[in-house]
């Protein structure tokens, strides 16, 4: 365990002038090492400071300081420091617990939560792991640019003015706003001004955010099924009731009779998550048009439909709409870096105000100084550039991919075709359960995951989400071996039981 010094005083409470002075501060840092406040291998603050915060003889200090270590709780070194024990004394540590345990259950009322937190589930996002085949929902993190952000950081500190470390608008920053208007309206056929784009800290606050603004505790939500399962969780969280809304091979399907008594749908057409299709033209069009007679809202998560590798770019949905009912939104974690979390929604302009509002009394503004250096990145091209870049690498893998998939995998897995996005679908061999796939797959070193995650419901048919964009040629190519290994070993498995 390294070793942690403190930069800053400790609040050891008030001195107990009842008794010695250097019983108290031993009792004192005692009780803070036993609660877990110092933690094992934490350097204690020098003997002067403590001196000098309490008022008290340095010889006290060292009093103190030596009862502790005789005891075990401390460690001394000439010309290091006092540090926390790695290893406190075992007795003293087994009666603490249950001291507290004893208190609390005396004193303290059983804790009353809101409906929200009942409902609220943890989710998620990204694994904090090894990037390995086939890493799902992650651009290619080791490409990005990371020495040409330095240098945008750098000089945006060194030139920035005081108002850039005051804050901004709710909505976000004018410039960075303006610059993402203009990229949605030439690279993605969105109808919007810089006065419509509100700047978020990544798309599920933004689907938090709608979810406020614009639902109450039983509204109808339509979700595409299988769908995004991170939507879902928000929209259970604020008491919407669910509606999946299966998939056909042009998107999801309408029929008016679900969007009636609706208050949104939550749509990614792009690039339907997790299957891959992108909705049609016409199938948009009904969309919007059932959409608008019901009064219902549309949320359009845009994730990303940036990398298209087949096909004629299709416009966005909210580059359609006539009629103010479609939320648009789209992230940079997905084409820069998932830390990042910067997020835009596009907000239909009677809503601005609201949703204005609703920021400024949660997270007030994203970050200031990463909005100017995304904007900084945005308007010198640096972005553009990026993305042609990596369109190109991703539709390299993803060849790769379908090639290797084809000689390894033919009889165990069918890849579902796809035109955007950094990862795909594919359908398992009759019998091969997605579970127990994913579980076969993670032993061997490939991370995939069930198809069965994301349905509300149970699934017609078992299949797997495969990642091609975080990872390498070669290393694909081992997924692709080791994938086959595994899918193989579960077909036989089946096949002697059937026999048996």
């Amino acid at each position: 365990m390294p070793k942690r010094a403190t930069s800053f005083e400790l609040v050891l409470g008030e001195r107990d002038r009842g008794i010695p002075s250097y019983r108290w501060l031993y009792s004192a840092l005692r009780r803070e090492i036993l609660s877990g406040r110092l933690q094992p291998g934490t350097r204690l603050p020098a003997t002067r400071d403590l001196a000098s915060q309490y008022k008290l003889a340095r010889g006290t200090i060292v009093s103190a300081f030596e009862q502790l270590q005789a005891e075990g709780y401390v460690q001394g070194t000439v010309g290091s420091g006092t540090y926390v024990s790695r290893v406190l004394p075992e007795a003293l540590l087994e009666v603490a617990p249950a001291h507290a345990r004893s208190v609390a259950s005396s004193h303290q009322k059983p804790r009353r939560l809101s409906h929200y937190a009942q409902r609220v589930q943890l989710f998620s996002g990204f694994r904090l792991t090894t990037i390995r085949a086939f890493r799902a929902n992650l651009p290619a993190l080791n490409l990005f640019p990371a020495g040409l952000w330095a240098q945008i950081t750098a000089r945006r500190l060194r030139r920035a003015p005081a108002r850039l470390f005051l804050g901004c608008d709710s909505m976000g920053s004018p410039p960075l706003r303006e610059a993402i208007a203009d990229y949605l309206r030439t690279s993605r056929g969105v109808n919007c001004s810089a006065a419509q784009i509100a700047i978020v800290s990544g798309l599920q606050e933004a689907l938090d955010l709608a979810a406020r603004v614009c639902l109450d505790p039983g509204d109808r939500v339509c979700m595409e099924n299988p769908g995004y399962i991170g939507a879902a969780h928000v929209f259970a969280a604020v008491g919407a009731k669910i509606a999946p809304i299966p998939l056909d091979q042009e998107g999801m399907r309408v029929r008016a009779r679900d969007f009636e008594a609706a208050r949104l749908v939550y749509i990614t057409p792009g690039h339907q998550f997790p299957m891959g299709i992108t909705m049609s033209l016409a199938r948009r069009l009904e969309l919007l048009e059932c959409a608008r007679r019901s009064g219902t809202l549309i949320f359009e998560d845009d994730y990303d439909s940036e990398y298209r590798y087949a096909g004629r770019p299709v416009p966005a949905l909210q580059g359609l709409d006539r009629h103010g009912i479609v939320l648009f939104a789209g992230s940079f974690s997905k084409v820069l870096f998932p830390s990042l979390r910067l997020a835009y929604l596009v907000v239909p302009t009677d809503l601005v105000e609201r949703f204005a509002a609703a920021i400024s009394i949660t997270t007030r503004h994203a970050p200031s100084l990463e909005q100017a250096i995304l904007c900084d990145f945005i308007s010198e091209g640096h972005f553009g550039r990026h993305l042609r870049r990596m369109r190109e690498i991703y539709a390299e893998r993803l060849s790769v991919l379908l090639e290797a998939a084809r000689e390894t995998l033919a009889g165990l897995l069918e890849i579902v075709g796809i035109e955007a996005g950094l990862q795909t679908a594919a359908w398992l061999a009759h019998g091969i359960d997605g579970d127990a796939a994913d579980k076969a797959a993670a032993q061997r070193g490939v991370e995939v995951t069930s198809l069965h995650h994301f349905h509300l419901g149970f699934p017609p048919r078992q299949g797997l989400q495969l990642g091609f964009a975080a990872v390498d040629a070669p290393e694909i190519r081992r997924g692709t071996r080791e994938l086959a290994i595994a899918l193989e070993g579960l077909q036989r498995k089946r096949r002697s039981a059937v026999r048996s």
